[in-house]
């Protein structure tokens, strides 16, 4: 018997690795896309919305309601990426404008709904900071009794992007990252450590770009403008960022983790946005002194197989 599609909304602020993750969700059987919803992030939320829509619309993907959410974090001002992914947050590739429109509710709202229509438990995979996120968990609390699991791509074990140990997406709105470990349903946290290590090689790179179909030109486009060691090289490698995460919904298989405590830093100063990951097998002299705390236990991504997934992503986006 053919195992039914997995029900799965995207929360995302498309940017250029969240339009990889876009093109291989609406294009694989295995999950039904009931929604995308849309956050302040890697550029501001009406570009984000305006990316999104042009992904799907590339991707000839089927009528999926997508929703403006947050514009800013709960506390702070919202603080671009627009270095890493053009000023209009795709690459700066000149695509053509979305002719489809957003629907005309809210995120927080479309995520509630959908949610709950869903005859079948929903998993949510943020790829973005999880402001939306936070305030669907903080307005309508009963949503939970619907949803699965919650993959997101952010956080790091060791080394963040943002600042030297937080990652952008829990580091762009932290209190939000630290209500989503609040949620009470299973956790994966696909973070920089598997994040930055699935390349689509070179030579796949090259070969979408010459395709004559628009929406794989438009992925090789994407992937080059990846390029991890941003070189400058005629024939990059293309990292698969946040498209990985949603790999890991289809096939968890190929993510080891670990269950593990987590929190998120939300001091002023040098570390603030950490998601502080206990690897140690044992207490340490602060519990022993002050008690033990109370932790989310999140399964921590820390090892992928990165030929299955990137196998994985080219074999759904190239296919028919």
């Amino acid at each position: 018997m053919t195992a039914q599609p997995i029900p799965v909304i995207i929360d995302c602020d498309t940017g250029v690795d969240d339009a990889l993750a876009l093109l291989f969700a609406v294009r694989h059987p295995g999950l039904d896309v009931r929604a995308i919803t849309c956050v302040a992030g890697n550029t501001d939320v009406d570009g984000v919305v305006r990316n999104t829509l042009t992904v799907l619309e590339q991707a000839g993907a089927g009528d999926i309601p997508v929703a403006r959410g947050a514009e800013r974090p709960l506390v702070e001002p919202a603080r671009s990426a627009k270095h890493v992914h053009g000023q209009d947050g795709m690459g700066d590739l000149g695509l053509p404008a979305p002719t489809r429109r957003p629907v005309d509710v809210d995120a927080v709202t479309l995520l509630r709904r959908e949610i709950l229509a869903s005859p079948r438990p929903v998993t949510l995979i943020p790829t973005a900071p999880l402001t939306n996120i936070a305030l669907l968990l903080r307005t309508y609390p009963d949503v939970v009794r619907n949803i699965e699991r919650i993959v997101f791509m952010g956080g790091a074990v060791t080394t963040g992007n943002a600042t030297p140990v937080a990652e952008f997406n829990v580091w762009h709105d932290p209190e939000a990252a630290a209500v989503l470990l609040t949620a009470g349903v299973p956790i994966t946290m696909y973070g920089l450590d598997v994040f930055k290590r699935v390349l689509v090689p070179a030579a796949d790179v090259q070969r979408l770009r010459r395709s004559s179909e628009p929406r794989l030109r438009m992925a090789g486009e994407l992937l080059a403008h990846r390029d991890p060691a941003t070189s400058g090289d005629p024939t990059p490698t293309g990292g698969l960022g946040d498209a990985g995460a949603v790999c890991a919904v289809v096939d968890p298989g190929g993510l080891t983790t670990e269950l593990l405590p987590v929190e998120v830093s939300l001091a002023p100063g040098a570390t603030r946005g950490q998601t502080i990951v206990d690897r140690r097998p044992r207490p340490g002299e602060a519990e022993i002194h002050e008690g033990e705390r109370e932790l989310a236990m999140v399964d921590v991504g820390l090892d992928v197989d990165v030929e299955r997934y990137v196998k994985l992503w080219l074999t759904t986006v190239e296919g028919p």
